[in-house]
């Protein structure tokens, strides 16, 4: 038999049906690699006891045929989730040892749909970061190396956790969250699957929250269908959040395999970026020769805002960030510093909880929020926002079905290699998906192929408004052409 591991959930969803294996033994399979590859720092807290309880009840359900879409599947759970009776951190000293007593939306409707919990995934600290460095908990490393080389590279950010494990066949498929790129970015390093889904197509209810405008909850898995698979559970309305979108949600998985003949695929011109690594170009001509080949017409379009995404952005994003962390402050719960006086207390507990990257980017936030400042920064940055959002309309009144862009600027880099003296090098790894949160749309990054030193490289689509459908259509062309990438064990 195939090793449990290394199966799609589509896979092991037809041997769970067959009865071929059990659910406990499938977990149990996991468990087993996620204590072999702890030098990745993948996961931060493992659930083992709690793993094998679900496992056991959903065969329970499974004997009695009640299983669920996602019966018995293992996964990895982004440690943004409030997870209840089961530590939530967001990777950062000031939660300590908070236990939420509630669970998420989304990881609700998954464990409803009978997926398995095997523990909680790494992340950068409140998300805040591109490569998985800022994380209290240490840096994951990328289950990929360059060839002939041990250096440890990082695995994108801020979903960093749940893109390693799912590559290094820890867990069958993962839940993160994407403010400017954190789910599309980390795929694009690991060869995996990642889709942002559109602004209020997932809950937000129960997800620690970065920038509420931008934060966005999706799937990162190994293939196109498994991804489809897992945002049909957890995608869908809930009263709880105000952003949330009522609209039926349907069944992503048909759409792997339909035909793309006749649709128009937008190349736009900005994202051909001065510098721009001759190998990303060419991965980019290739996925449009792929598009192409079946059936789909390409046209060149033009989003004249892109340039002033990124500058919008970290006004934006930072902006709700010093608004939202305001709360953790040590009087209810996480870490609490002793003060002479509430200031004092207020002062220590956030300079001694707070990481540098949440600290430069609060400050940033409070600057440009400040009065004097909120007309000349933010306002302007959320008229720039509306720019970005009406591009991306015109091109879709024009008849384009979706846009086909590169998914970062270049291959995973390694840990420590970037952004420490200076952040904006750091920043510039979100050029290609920021617009995306920016204008709310669904966009989906897929395995496309490798650098000259073996190292996996993604393109990215980016669809209409709640049109996941063409994205996962799109999808599976890429990947059909591009075939499977797994990465070598070292660990």
């Amino acid at each position: 038999m195939t090793d449990l591991t290394s199966l799609t959930i589509a896979e092991a969803r037809d041997g769970l049906a067959s009865k071929s294996f059990t659910s406990l033994e499938l977990t149990d399979a996991h468990l087993a690699a996620m204590e072999a590859a702890r030098s990745l720092n993948a996961f931060i807290l493992e659930t083992p006891d709690k793993a094998r309880a679900m496992a056991r009840a959903v065969d329970e359900k499974i004997a009695k045929g009640e299983g669920g879409p996602l019966a018995g599947i293992p996964l990895g759970i982004k440690d943004l989730f409030a997870t209840r009776d089961v530590r939530t951190t967001a990777c950062s000293k000031i939660l300590g040892n908070f236990v939420p007593p509630y669970e998420s939306t989304v990881t609700s409707q998954l464990w409803r749909d009978g997926a398995v919990m095997l523990g909680k995934l790494n992340n950068d600290e409140f998300a805040m970061g591109s490569s998985n460095e800022t994380s209290c908990f240490g840096p994951v490393v990328n289950p990929w190396r360059r060839e002939g080389s041990n250096t440890a590279l990082v695995p994108g950010g801020s979903s960093g956790g749940s893109a390693s494990a799912v590559a290094a066949l820890l867990c069958m498929g993962a839940t993160a969250t994407d403010t400017g790129g954190s789910i599309r970015q980390p795929a694009a390093f690991t060869a995996t699957v990642g889709v942002k889904p559109t602004y209020g197509r997932c809950s937000r209810w129960g997800i620690v929250a970065f920038a509420s405008s931008l934060d966005q909850a999706g799937p990162i898995a190994r293939s196109n269908r498994d991804a489809a698979i897992l945002l049909r559970s957890m995608a869908g309305h809930d009263p709880k959040d105000t952003t949330s979108v009522d609209i039926a949600v349907p069944d992503y998985e048909a759409a792997i395999g339909k035909s793309v003949k006749g649709m128009k695929i937008g190349i736009p011109k900005e994202y051909r970026l001065d510098g721009m690594p001759a190998e990303i170009e060419k991965l980019w001509s290739e996925g449009a020769a792929w598009l192409k080949a079946a059936g789909a017409e390409l046209v060149e379009v033009s989003l004249p805002h892109t340039k002033y995404a990124l500058p919008a952005y970290y006004i934006v994003a930072p902006a709700e960030a010093s608004s939202n962390l305001a709360r953790y402050d040590g009087v209810r719960y996480g870490l609490r510093e002793p003060g002479r006086n509430i200031i004092d207390m207020y002062e220590k507990t956030r300079a001694s909880g707070f990481g540098a990257e949440v600290r430069r980017r609060v400050m940033i936030g409070t600057y440009v929020l400040s009065a004097g400042y909120y007309d000349a920064y933010y306002l302007r940055a959320q008229k720039v926002r509306t720019l970005i959002k009406k591009d991306f309309e015109d091109c879709f009144a024009k008849g384009v079905t979706a846009i086909l862009t590169p998914a970062t600027p270049s291959a995973a880099f390694g840990v420590g290699e970037k952004g420490g003296a200076d952040p904006i090098e750091m920043y510039l790894n979100d050029i290609f998906t920021v617009t995306v949160n920016m204008a709310g749309l669904p966009g989906i990054a897929v395995p496309a192929g490798k650098d000259a030193q073996g190292l996996p490289l993604g393109l990215q689509l980016i669809g209409r408004p709640f049109d996941e459908e063409t994205l996962f259509s799109l999808g599976e062309v890429i990947e059909q052409a591009a075939g499977h990438f797994t990465a070598p064990k070292w660990w």
